[in-house]
């Protein structure tokens, strides 16, 4: 994307393949036996590749559509497949992914948002998507390690704290993501009409929405699924 300094996609592209390796690292270990653990491990090379295609493709560039394609193509179809995940999978696959890695994963949130503030710089994305502005996620992935540490020193990790925090966190994300349809050039933008969010429609930045994003509230949503069902 022109404008953007080349060693921001170098950052972001590597939070990408760290983060997709820690994800596919998790299910190998715990999860690889079972039939949702063997769809997830083909489904997210496949969807890498697919979303870096639309992202070079231009396909995302074609914002005057309702709902925008970006939104179509990229959140959703995730979602729809997280949500599969809990509906059919939820007692062999989710149950059995390991709290404590579901908790430090957030920790990666914090060179997305090093990566968002230099977007912003850059005049790629809203001024109201970096930690300058309204977006404060960057405290999640700060406190995740703290919160992993504390919350397992004893015998049964701390069910109060982990609660807490993935509620707290989960709503700094869902905050963040309502900010960036408003300001995403469509017309469903409400704000930020002089800078809009623009580099989620290139790759690799459709990574942010459609892979990241996904990973980040998939974990929170186990979280809280093995916290309140007792299943950890």
């Amino acid at each position: 994307m022109s404008g953007v300094p080349p060693f921001v996609s170098i950052l972001f592209m590597l939070t990408v393949f760290v983060t997709v390796g820690i994800s596919i690292f998790i299910v190998r270990r715990d999860s690889a036996d079972t039939a949702a653990g063997k769809i997830v491990l083909a489904s997210i090379p496949f969807w890498l590749l697919f979303q870096a295609a639309l992202g070079i493709g231009g396909f995302y560039q074609q914002t005057g559509g309702f709902p925008p394609r970006l939104l179509l193509f990229g959140p959703l179809p995730a979602f729809l497949f997280i949500l599969g995940l809990f509906v059919f999978a939820r007692k062999k696959f989710v149950a059995s992914l390991p709290l404590q890695a579901l908790t430090m994963v957030h920790t990666i949130r914090i060179p997305i948002e090093i990566v968002l503030h230099f977007l912003e710089e850059a005049g790629a994305i809203a001024p109201q998507m970096s930690f300058t502005g309204w977006n404060f996620d960057i405290v999640s992935g700060i406190t995740a390690p703290l919160v992993a540490f504390l919350a397992f020193r004893g015998k049964y990790p701390n069910r109060t704290l982990l609660i807490g925090w993935n509620f707290a966190a989960l709503g700094l994300v869902l905050t963040i993501v309502g900010i960036s349809i408003a300001a995403f050039p469509s017309p469903m933008q409400q704000i930020a009409f002089e800078q809009p969010n623009r580099a989620v429609s290139f790759f690799p930045y459709v990574w942010l929405p459609s892979v990241i994003v996904p990973i980040v509230v998939f974990c929170h949503f186990a979280s809280l699924y093995k916290l309140f069902t007792n299943k950890v």
